[in-house]
């Protein structure tokens, strides 16, 4: 391709050198093992009644989620984990939720922790969004939240999950 010769041209050109070097940046930004640039993640697994205590993760670059219940009633159920980091990597995010909105299983206990962060806003929800259906958060007695937790509260929680939505400061290197 030949240099700009023009002034038309040569506008062309400046708002081009940017852009590309933009996308090589944000590719360089994006190479395994890197959180900043990580690409969010959501997977489904199955939430299982029958008593026993199962568990689901995922990680992204140096941050990972882990979801730990147990609940009684009814059949498996569909849900899903997201996980994602901000784009100035100062944030993990990590979403746990079934999709349906409200769940009918009885969770008699749940944990969310994460790891490479600490906790900044969490929030648990009896109902989850979709279709019609509104969040219902439960009350704050329910559930405690601590720097890398939030978890059922013994003898407070009434046994109805459906979201749980956690955003944790990623640690920061200061110059």
């Amino acid at each position: 391709m030949a240099a700009p010769s023009g002034r038309s041209c040569w506008c062309a050109w400046a708002a081009l050198v940017p852009a590309a070097l933009l996308c090589l940046a944000t590719r360089a930004a994006a190479e395994p093992g890197t959180a900043q640039g990580a690409t969010p993640s959501t997977a489904e697994f199955d939430v299982r009644p029958g008593g026993e205590v199962h568990s689901f993760s995922r990680s992204l670059g140096d941050y990972s989620c882990s979801f730990t219940y147990s609940a009684q009633g009814g059949t498996n159920e569909q849900w899903q984990m997201n996980v994602g980091v901000s784009e100035d990597s100062g944030l993990f995010s990590c979403s746990i939720w079934r999709p349906q909105g409200k769940s009918y299983l009885f969770f008699t206990q749940f944990k969310a922790e994460v790891k490479g962060a600490k906790i900044d806003y969490a929030m648990a929800y009896s109902q989850a969004a979709a279709g019609a259906l509104s969040d219902i958060p439960l009350k704050q007695e329910e559930f405690e939240i601590t720097e890398t937790t939030v978890s059922h509260r013994e003898g407070k929680f009434r046994f109805e999950l459906s979201k749980l939505v956690i955003a944790a400061k990623t640690p920061r290197d200061e110059l």
